[in-house]
């Protein structure tokens, strides 16, 4: 926590902290979140000195809340479907991208 945050935001950090070491993350992986959200909190509201564009122009962390996990980048790649297809055994799966070989193997 930067020196000087309100009890406020330090009652965001630990509860923040706590959560995420429930959810099985590492002490030093909850603190690093913990840190990372409340600075955005900070900087959206006016209370830090220097704040990013993306900090001030993004979604809030809290009304995110989730929306973009457990989606990892853009899912599996093209090359795994490419290997489940292998293993199927589907013809043509050479020349298929990966929107083709995703509907082939009925994904």
């Amino acid at each position: 926590m930067p020196r000087g945050s309100s009890s406020k935001r330090e009652r965001q950090y630990e509860h923040i902290k706590e959560g995420a070491e429930q959810r099985g993350a590492s002490e030093r992986r909850a603190k690093e979140m913990a840190a990372r959200t409340v600075n955005k909190e900070r900087a959206r509201s006016g209370e830090s000195r220097t704040a990013s564009r993306i900090s001030t122009e993004d979604m809030s962390p809290s009304r995110r809340g989730g929306k973009r996990s457990h989606t990892g980048s853009q899912g599996p790649t093209r090359d795994q479907f490419y290997a489940e297809a292998k293993r199927r055994n589907i013809e043509g799966r050479s020349q298929m991208n990966k929107s083709q070989l995703k509907k082939a193997l009925g994904k």
